[in-house]
């Protein structure tokens, strides 16, 4: 027993090595951060946070007081995502997945992974309350998202650290209303055969939940306001008061539209050519839509608006004209 332990330490000892020094081979080129997005997260983890590749402690972890602490700050977080990760629960266990939310320092929230992978998964630090910022555990999945605020896979010796080598991890970032990183979904596998087609497959999975939990937190930040949907995969979403003015909007609505924040406008400036709505067409269109709601009957909507019927025949003559 002693003799294949000390076999299994001189390789792992061994792996650890190769990790390190292609690292370090990788970062003596300067250039290889400006060209290569893991580089520069290596980078990172090597020249601003100080981290050993080498490194084999497993992953910091709070304290119970600290992470209920943590969930208390994430409270619209977690209410707002545990109806999503309820759904994708089934499916993620039977994969022998384990998935986790986190906030936005890279503090584990939520887990969802079968019984029986809880204790594999747990070695690996994929546990309630461990810390996978970069700034604790260097380059990997669920840190380098929140550093670089997109959805990517960190799969295997990507990873800084060499006891990470094991992993494959595809996370998304979640976002507030206001557009702000706080927190994300992660998909992880420890298996041998997660190949690159499953982690495209995960990137598509983790990406849907995540616009999922940013779709109920917006309707939580404007309950009580209309909300439309727009874009091609009706991801822009705006909320609208009772006059039709925009109060709020998420990341895509901004970037679909080239919003800026603090400037009042109108949902059908917003969808006019111009960018401002014409007034007698905003006065034709709502004779029209009193016209629709009363089948076309003049009577019926002369009531409704109040005006005889020879008031609205005008109107809808001017407007028509114009």
């Amino acid at each position: 027993m002693t003799k294949t332990r000390s076999l299994d330490d001189h390789h792992h000892a061994s792996v650890n090595v190769h990790h390190a020094d292609r690292i370090y081979s990788m970062l003596k080129d300067e250039s290889a951060s400006g060209r290569s997005a893991l580089a520069a997260s290596w980078s990172r983890s090597l020249r601003h946070y100080g981290l050993n590749p080498n490194h084999d402690d497993p992953p910091h972890r709070l304290d119970a007081q600290a992470y209920r602490e943590a969930r208390e700050r994430s409270a619209l977080l977690l209410h707002a995502a545990q109806p999503v990760l309820d759904r994708l629960a089934s499916a993620v266990r039977r994969g022998g997945f384990c998935m986790l939310l986190s906030d936005a320092h890279g503090v584990a929230l939520e887990q969802r992974c079968m019984a029986g992978d809880e204790e594999i998964f747990s070695s690996w630090g994929l546990n309630l309350g461990a810390i996978w910022d970069e700034a604790h555990e260097g380059t990997n999945g669920i840190g380098t998202c929140l550093a670089e605020d997109r959805v990517l896979t960190i799969h295997r010796d990507q990873h800084f650290f060499s006891r990470n080598a094991g992993l494959s991890c595809t996370m998304a970032p979640i976002h507030d209303p206001a557009g702000s990183p706080i927190g994300g979904i992660d998909i992880s596998s420890c298996r041998n055969d997660c190949d690159t087609a499953t982690l495209s497959f995960l990137s598509l999975v983790v990406e849907d939940a995540a616009r999922r939990i940013e779709t109920r937190l917006f309707g939580e930040a404007f309950a009580g306001h209309r909300i439309i949907s727009l874009g091609n995969e009706a991801q822009a979403l705006l909320a609208l008061d009772e006059n039709e003015v925009i109060v709020g909007t998420n990341k895509a609505a901004r970037a679909l539209f080239g919003l800026r924040a603090g400037k009042p406008m109108t949902l059908p400036d917003l969808l006019s050519d111009t960018g401002h709505e014409d007034p007698g067409r905003a006065a034709h269109a709502a004779l029209q839509r009193v016209l629709k709601r009363c089948n076309g009957n003049i009577s019926a909507a002369a009531r409704e608006l109040g005006v005889s019927r020879a008031t609205l025949h005008r109107r809808l003559k001017r407007h028509e004209a114009h």
